[in-house]
């Protein structure tokens, strides 16, 4: 295992810089309610549709904690291999803000539910690197300004007001973008999995703050800037390149770095100076008086550490080690739970429809699935968990396959033809009359007449001529409309050729 990426340096006027990152994660926790009231968390409502009295801080209103947000993130914590406090609190970060009806948000400073732990990514050399995890914890998000309704005014939406986020805080371990953009693809990865998070990025509900300084190789640690609100995975690898480079043409121009907040525009691609950063002492922390604090039992922890399931290491060792599946399919199946929950129906199915063990069908099924299926969703913008094609059909179609219903010409036919009409293999193979024929009579008929009119070609192939030989199964399989089985076509036209 590689601890270490191959050096990503910045060439400045004056030599070498190193960029060092660390990223907060904001991932807003899979729950029907939010983290303080019984408030619905759908995504897409009508402004302000979704707001209780707490969310409202209307007076008197008193937070309850949902205990299945708890639960999330504890599962989360352990499955990232994390320490688990059995002992946290909540504190309260005071600041004012339109969006914010408390006047301030409820969160996790010096006593956070989840401890440190780590995540290994693979980088570009094919090894990997363990990047650590400092700490996790619970907090409550803001609501949202929207500033292009009215000519004169700005709007609240307090929607998002309440709804529970995990802050999930790196140590400063990545050294490049690519780095970065492959630690936020596989946190995300890990939160489908447990299922925590859904990861949607584009829907605001995972989201990176960008920490980056600049330093030459091996020297201290340089002033840090953070970039707000970073909502993609490209974006997050385009805020660091800009951002570094940056920093190195102000420290080259004899200027110097500003601990600040900053925001990255997407449109010119470059990041721009909100306000000076903030320390915790600002925000007058303290521990909020109307919640108690949170202590786990070990039948909680027995709970949450049982319910887990096999996370994406575990299973791509499983798909290469038992089932012989090839790196390059594993590495594509295992890229999302809603492929590995897809492939596994599939793969039990086909076993069944075989007659085989799973790992003796694997191979085959796991190269339908990433050379055919994926394929044909790209080409009609459908994604897995919308495709036309079930698992049960998908194995019924390789079925088809194995036993010599189908060649491997007709069934790419069948295959289109599902993908457009969602019908089950066999009733198309019945409908449409796109069996394959291992007919040998009929096969020898065919094959008698190509022979016969190519004879100046069969001279050649006994001159020794062998290339052709593929002429002659082409011309075969053509004449027979592709249902012709192709290894009893290969028989007789070595037997007729010999």
């Amino acid at each position: 295992m590689a601890d270490a990426s191959p050096a990503y340096r910045i060439q400045g006027a004056t030599g070498e810089w190193e960029v060092v990152i660390g990223l907060e994660v904001h991932a807003q926790i899979t729950s029907n309610a939010k983290l303080f009231s019984g408030a619905s968390t759908t995504f897409g409502s009508e402004p302000n549709a979704n707001v209780s009295l707490v969310d409202a801080a209307m007076p008197g209103m008193l937070p309850v904690l949902n205990g299945e947000c708890v639960r999330q993130a504890v599962r989360t914590g352990l499955a990232l291999g994390a320490q688990i406090n059995r002992w946290s609190r909540f504190d309260r970060k005071n600041y004012f803000y339109a969006d914010l009806p408390q006047g301030y948000q409820i969160s996790q400073l010096y006593h956070p539910i989840v401890g440190e732990g780590a995540l290994d990514i693979e980088i570009d050399d094919g090894g990997t690197k363990q990047i650590g995890i400092e700490r996790i914890h619970i907090e409550q998000d803001a609501g949202k300004l929207m500033h292009d309704q009215h000519p004169t005014r700005s709007y609240v939406d307090l929607n998002r007001s309440g709804v529970a986020l995990m802050e999930i805080v790196s140590r400063p371990d990545m050294r490049s973008p690519a780095e970065a953009g492959a630690y936020v693809r596989k946190l995300r990865t890990m939160l489908r999995y447990v299922g925590s998070c859904d990861g949607n990025m584009e829907e605001g509900s995972m989201r990176a703050d960008v920490n980056v300084s600049v330093r030459r190789p091996g020297d201290e640690l340089g002033t840090r800037t953070e970039t707000k609100n970073v909502n993609s995975v490209r974006f997050v690898m385009a805020a660091i390149e800009y951002e570094a480079q940056r920093q190195v043409d102000v420290i080259e121009a004899g200027g110097k770095i500003v601990q600040e907040t900053r925001l990255f525009d997407p449109d010119k691609v470059e990041t721009r100076s909100m306000r000076s950063k903030e320390d915790a002492h600002d925000y007058r922390y303290f521990p909020d008086p109307d919640l108690l604090p949170l202590e786990l039992s070990e039948a909680f922890l027995a709970e949450c550490r049982d319910s887990l399931p096999e996370l994406p290491d575990a299973k791509r060792a499983r798909y290469t080690d038992v089932l012989g599946i090839a790196s390059g399919n594993m590495t594509v199946i295992t890229a999302d739970v809603a492929n590995t929950v897809y492939f596994e129906a599939l793969l039990a199915a086909a076993a069944r429809v075989q007659g085989k063990a799973e790992p003796e069908v694997a191979r085959a099924t796991s190269n339908w699935l990433v050379s055919d299926l994926f394929g044909g969703l790209n080409r009609i913008g459908r994604s897995i968990e919308d495709s036309p094609v079930s698992p049960a059909q998908g194995a019924a179609l390789l079925g088809l396959i194995a036993d010599g219903t189908l060649s491997g010409t007709l069934a790419k036919q069948v295959f289109e033809i599902m993908l457009e009409t969602g019908d089950d293999p066999a009733r198309i193979v019945e409908e449409r009359g796109l069996k394959q024929t291992s007919d040998t009579g009929a096969i020898e008929t065919v094959i008698a007449g190509i022979l016969a009119a190519n004879a100046d070609k069969v001279a050649d192939y006994r001159g020794g001529k062998d290339k052709l030989f593929g002429f002659f199964v082409g011309q075969t399989m053509k004449a027979m409309a592709g249902k012709a089985n192709p290894a009893v076509v290969n028989d007789l036209l070595k037997k007729a050729l010999g």
